[in-house]
């Protein structure tokens, strides 16, 4: 192809750094706009700009994320975080730490993204018990997530990405544990830096409240545990450290009693209990404690299916507001249970002062009067939920798709989730049958239900898939060669490592714009050209793009990061404060040790199997 051809492909890239960068056209749509002027251009036919979406490595990463919802489904995530919530004790950067670690070790394996989802409600609630703004907590929770996808492969789905685009270029794939001597030092440096420089760079904020904040603001429930009660003769922290619910208060009799540790149940307590919506849900499947306001409308009264739970706030001027639930008569006239309330911040505590003091007078929680911008969490009859939907009395906030945790199904999750990476790995059956079969299993046996299973982000795919045919145009039509080419006459003055530096420096910038995993498929063939103009082996080049492209912390874009961005009141110089000296830190190390993993000078890369070597295919101009 010539230069015609070779602008073309370059003003695609140009088009796609500006689509991905002004984000007012969903991302789903300008992956497939990039197909498709791939396609009507024709620097690719329809079937090459297409392949991407068939890659054996987009269906695994499917299948991948689908499995993790298996995880989560079955509460895996959950306990190990509760156990992890143990720390917040020992202080805020002892817990920090702890928290970097576990999370660090579950992305290893699990999506970067997934895995700060699962563990963003324990660390808020850990943070809330050991009294440190989250704030200082969750961007390094974000940031833990990402330095533990370079440990293994299958740690983050760019690793995957970048490993399916190698044999293009007639490299071999990237090994299951091949980054791992780079991989996991990195991990470890990254933590002891967030650590470190962490409660002086970043601040100790709190937000007014932003719209991330509504599915974890925390509500205030009354429980009760029958006299044969399975905690009947236990010590509370049964309760507040192996089920991780904070209690604060609690009443045997009409006297108020201390809710320390150590005091024993005898069964017949009240428990006043706080927590976020989906501990107030768990609280409503357990055995053994009973929320009281539920108990109001037993189960059997309602089909499930008939049945919603919603969340629910007190607009302005509503006939609620400076009345009780008791005293408005809500269950009978609107026909819904309130399960719990939630406060603003501001006046929470007050709250919970003022329920604890009408605890010694017998009262409720149906007793408080209720006030503007409180939330309740409701359940009833859907026809009940519509008619509040004028919004007068009440304002339905949306509908809570909640399904109790299968703690039954956790060890078989598990385990169908090691078996599955493990056939893969040994190359028993191609990874993307062994996720296939993984997922499988996992429904079939009940680990996961197929809609949750199938409630995966499918702007991945489509971003991935598309980035696959931009990747495999610059390689057709030697746009990453005539790149290349230029990047390398930097190799006259300062050598390979110093090419190296440009390419893993270009990657990380671009990174921001487009996403980790089309930074890394846009600077390949543009790294591969210009380590064979240089005379060197291309495979410490595309193994240094590969990890910059997970070094991305200087800016919130980072999936991850958006995660944190809205709970943790985060502004963009946040991100740049902590991550301009983590990220300077970790390139300086990855140009360092890269090509002393993987040399410069080597015999010749080893041919992909199928496809011929690089120099036969991309001799440099």
């Amino acid at each position: 192809m010539g230069g015609v051809t070779i602008a073309i492909v370059l003003g695609i890239v140009l088009v796609a750094l500006v689509l991905f960068s002004i984000d007012v056209v969903p991302i789903e749509v300008s992956s497939l706009v990039i197909v498709c002027l791939l396609a009507v251009t024709g620097v690719l036919t329809p079937e090459q700009a297409f392949e991407g979406f068939s890659n054996d490595t987009v269906i695994f990463i499917f299948t991948l994320l689908a499995m993790t919802e298996g995880l989560a489904s079955t509460g895996v995530v959950h306990m190990v975080g509760q156990r992890l919530a143990f720390f917040a004790r020992f202080g805020h950067q002892t817990f920090v730490l702890a928290m970097m670690v576990v999370v660090a070790m579950f992305s290893s394996v699990v999506s970067n993204t997934v895995t700060t989802a699962a563990f963003l409600p324990v660390a808020i609630g850990a943070a809330h018990r050991a009294k440190v703004p989250k704030s200082k907590v969750l961007l390094p929770l974000a940031y833990a997530s990402m330095l533990g996808g370079m440990v293994f492969l299958y740690g983050t789905s760019t690793n995957l990405v970048a490993s399916a685009a190698f044999p293009r270029f007639g490299l071999a794939p990237i090994g299951v544990a091949e980054l791992s001597p780079v991989g996991f030092p990195v991990a470890v440096i990254g933590i002891l830096v967030v650590v470190l420089l962490g409660p002086v760079l970043l601040p100790a904020r709190v937000g007014k409240g932003t719209v991330a904040d509504w599915s974890l603001r925390d509500y205030l429930t009354e429980a009760e545990l029958p006299p044969d009660s399975r905690y009947a003769g236990k010590a509370l922290a049964e309760i507040t450290e192996g089920l991780g619910l904070r209690v604060i208060g609690l009443v045997r009799e009409g006297q108020s009693l201390p809710a320390v540790p150590t005091y024993r149940l005898v069964g017949d307590e009240r428990l006043i209990i706080e927590g976020n919506r989906e501990d107030i849900l768990r609280v409503k499947d357990l055995k053994g404690i009973e929320i009281r306001p539920d108990m109001l409308l037993s189960d059997t009264d309602l089909r499930p299916q008939d049945t919603l739970l919603v969340e629910a706030t007190v607009p302005t001027g509503s006939p609620l507001i400076g009345r009780s639930l008791k005293e408005t008569l809500f269950l009978e006239r609107y026909g819904l249970v309130a399960l719990a309330l939630h406060r603003k911040p501001a006046i929470q505590r007050l709250t919970k002062l003022q329920l604890l003091g009408r605890l010694f007078g017998g009262q409720s929680l149906s007793s408080l009067p209720l006030s503007a911008g409180d939330v309740l969490l409701l359940r009833g009859p859907r026809d009940k939920v519509q008619e509040l939907s004028d919004g007068v009395n009440l304002l339905i906030l949306g509908d809570v798709a909640y399904q109790p945790p299968r703690y039954g199904k956790s060890l078989l999750a598990v385990v169908l989730f090691l078996g599955a990476l493990g056939l893969g790995t040994f190359n028993v059956v191609p990874l993307s049958v062994a996720g296939l079969a993984g997922m499988l299993a996992m429904i079939a046996t009940g680990c996961v239900d197929a809609r949750r299973a199938f409630r995966v982000d499918w702007r991945v795919v489509l971003l991935i898939g598309s980035m696959l045919a931009l990747g495999l145009a610059m390689e057709e039509s030697g746009a990453g060669r005539f790149l290349g080419n230029h990047a390398a006459r930097l190799g006259e003055y300062g050598g390979p490592r110093t090419v190296l530096l440009l390419m893993m420096a270009l990657t990380i910038i671009l990174s921001a714009p487009m996403s980790n995993q089309a930074a890394a498929l846009v600077i390949l063939p543009v790294a591969v050209g210009a380590a064979l103009k240089l005379g060197v082996d291309p495979r410490p080049f595309a193994i240094g793009v590969t990890l910059a492209a997970s070094c991305s912390f200087i800016t919130p874009l980072e999936p991850s990061c958006v995660l944190v961005y809205g709970p943790g009141h985060y502004r963009f110089t946040d991100f740049f404060r902590l991550g301009t000296p983590l990220t300077a830190l970790l390139l300086a190390f990855l140009v360092a040790v890269v090509p002393l993993v993987w040399p410069f000078h080597k015999a010749g890369p080893e041919p992909a199997r199928g496809r011929e070597p690089v120099s036969e295919r991309m001799v440099p101009e």
